[in-house]
């Protein structure tokens, strides 16, 4: 398929590039960016006037729910999302049902993505076997299965001599293990310890349940020289444990929820359900500290933390209800709403959704490695199309994910978004494309 993207601002983080222009597709592969050569016969147009022309997004916290919990998420239904997002590349964690622990799990779940050709799939495996935090698991059958990295999800290695072993394990052979840092003890409470905990009578997660789990695993990294990547930052003085390691060269990386960048536990109103999540949500000054990490560079990548929960799971009582919200399709948006907020540049602002996490995966994309996160003629056609001046109001009616929870939902913040994806192509395969009108 042969298709021509017209008229659009075409702009790349990873090389600069901010131009007027068009986009030539062929064989799955970006032909010429700027202009179009003169014998190109395209298949199909694509309008762009008005639009942003840019790489296709990479999230790299995406639960897709299939196997195990099919009755909150479908992987076709999953990845329609994230097309719909902008979303050409994901990485998801291992806890579906069965854990991703075995190299066959994996394996169909890939071959089971690539049917789909909605979006690339990039599994992590589970870093010890059914995320029990006692026996390792195979990492290397792992990895020629296709995992990018190895993960405990939401389960805490409580003994530290296991996670010694993993990360010197994963450092001799080059592996990178993705944690989020909580104490298992500390962090069992419902929402951020706080006067909003207090005032609704919700059992507290202190931030110390952030920063305990963080000196560990950073002294591991100091010890092992394994390359860790933090998920999901929450605090204000994780930042600056995260920011003292890096300024010492440590090989750590760290990505940042849009939950956690655009919402606090004053949210949460009267026992809203919808702001029930994982990791809770903090306040002001945490929030503060999250968006300006993520712009001065501390922090690397924003993520969507994609997690959709079904109705029964949800509409419970605030400490009964299950953890987690829809995000595929509003990472763009909120996004640009921070980069708007923060005074950043466009093109600085999707450096943190399409290079940046692209650097944190590095080589465990392979083939992709040299081209993914960017627009760059000969490398892959992962594109997304979007327009920046249009805004959208989020409804569960309009949602293309089975998971219809939302903290964003306009009936409960009034907030309209910016930015509207008007169509997304997978290696030169259009996945989405907007309804007219």
């Amino acid at each position: 398929m042969k298709i021509l993207i017209k008229n659009g601002r075409l702009i790349d983080p990873a090389s600069g590039r901010d131009e007027l222009g068009d986009v030539v597709i062929a064989g799955g592969r970006i032909l010429a960016l700027g202009s179009v050569p003169p014998d190109f016969q395209p298949n199909r147009t694509i309008d762009a006037s008005g639009c942003i022309v840019a790489p296709g997004l990479v999230d790299l916290a995406a639960r897709l729910r299939e196997p195990g919990h099919e009755h909150e998420g479908m992987l076709e239904s999953e990845l329609n999302a994230a097309a719909a997002g902008g979303v050409t590349s994901l990485v998801c964690p291992p806890d579906t049902d069965p854990t991703l622990d075995e190299p066959g799990l994996v394996e169909m779940l890939k071959f089971r993505a690539r049917k789909l050709s909605l979006c690339r799939l990039f599994p992590l495996g589970a870093l010890t076997r059914g995320l029990a935090g006692e026996v390792l698991t195979e990492m290397a059958e792992l990895t020629e299965a296709g995992c990018v990295g190895f993960s405990q999800a939401e389960v805490p290695v409580a003994d530290t001599l296991v996670l010694l072993r993993a990360l010197q394990y994963a450092a001799t052979f080059g592996y990178t293990v993705w944690l989020r840092p909580q104490d298992g003890w500390l962090g069992k409470g419902i929402a951020a310890s706080g006067a909003v905990a207090t005032r609704l009578g919700l059992s507290g997660v202190p931030v110390a349940a952030e920063t305990v789990a963080l000196l560990t695993i950073i002294e591991l990294v100091r010890t092992t020289g394994a390359r860790v990547h933090l998920c999901r930052l929450s605090s204000a003085a994780g930042v600056a444990l995260l920011r003292a390691a890096k300024a010492e060269g440590l090989p750590i990386t760290a990505d940042v929820s849009i939950n956690s960048l655009h919402l606090t536990d004053v949210d949460i109103g009267y026992f809203n359900p919808a702001m029930r999540l994982t990791p809770p949500l903090r306040q002001g000054a945490d929030r503060a500290a999250l968006r300006a990490a993520l712009a001065d560079g501390t922090i690397d990548a924003l993520v969507s933390d994609h997690t959709p929960v079904d109705e029964d799971a949800k509409n419970l009582p605030f400490g009964e209800a299950e953890p987690g919200a829809t995000g595929l399709e509003l990472l763009l948006s909120l996004a640009l709403k921070w980069g708007s907020d923060s005074g950043l540049a466009l093109p600085a602002t999707l450096a943190r959704v399409t290079s940046n996490p692209v650097r944190v995966l590095g080589d465990a994309l392979g083939s992709l490695s040299s081209s993914a996160g960017q627009l760059v003629a000969g490398g892959v056609a992962d594109v997304c199309v979007f327009d920046p001046s249009q805004t959208w109001a989020v409804t569960a009616l309009g949602l293309l994910s089975q998971g219809k929870h939302t903290p964003f939902a306009f009936e409960s913040t009034g907030m309209a978004l910016p930015g509207r994806v008007r169509a997304t192509l997978v290696a030169g395969t259009v996945a989405y494309e907007a309804p007219a009108g």
